[in-house]
């Protein structure tokens, strides 16, 4: 593996180990890493805590897939994504998140590539991820652009008057 060093983060991306199982401990540490970004509403805190828990319930057949990176043995960042219901070849990516002291280092682009892959491997073509209009998630939108998602709708006043839905789709 290529070791990939960030030198404002000092760390090497070949030091994380990825896994797809969520564990009863992932609920606690998906909690955290969300929170730590200072971003989201207490709701979107419970949805993120709720979609760990439905696939610990339900398994697959949750319809949620997840992606662990993990250093050391703890869980720092992590995506959710699953197909839409009604498509053939369409994913949504719920969430990617990593510990707000690593934002920049690298790993939310790896993590992102890695999940692209799983996508790809269950016969995805499309993946398509959401964000809010708000100034804050520039940044966010910033990410998936140098990603290579393509902005490809904005539904004006979703979550609330002036703030707006920005959906992004990238082919595979």
């Amino acid at each position: 593996m290529r070791i990939i060093e960030n030198s404002k983060k000092g760390m090497k991306l070949n030091e994380i180990a990825y896994r797809e199982e969520p564990l009863p401990s992932d609920l606690r540490r998906v909690g955290e890493i969300v929170a730590s970004s200072d971003f989201f509403s207490k709701e979107e805190f419970d949805i993120a805590l709720e979609l760990v828990q439905e696939r610990l319930q339900k398994g697959v057949s949750s319809g949620y897939h997840f992606l662990f990176a993990e250093r050391g043995g703890k869980v720092i960042g992590y995506a959710c994504y699953g197909p839409i219901p009604g498509t053939r070849e369409s994913y949504d990516l719920y969430w990617i998140a990593v510990e707000n002291d690593l934002r920049g280092s690298g790993l939310g682009k790896s993590l992102l590539e890695k999940t692209e892959k799983k996508i790809g491997g269950l016969g995805g073509r499309r993946i398509y991820v959401e964000t809010s209009s708000r100034e804050q998630y520039r940044p966010t939108q910033a990410f998936y652009s140098k990603c290579g998602y393509a902005q490809e709708a904005l539904l004006k006043d979703f979550y609330s008057p002036g703030d707006d839905k920005v959906i992004y789709v990238k082919a595979l």
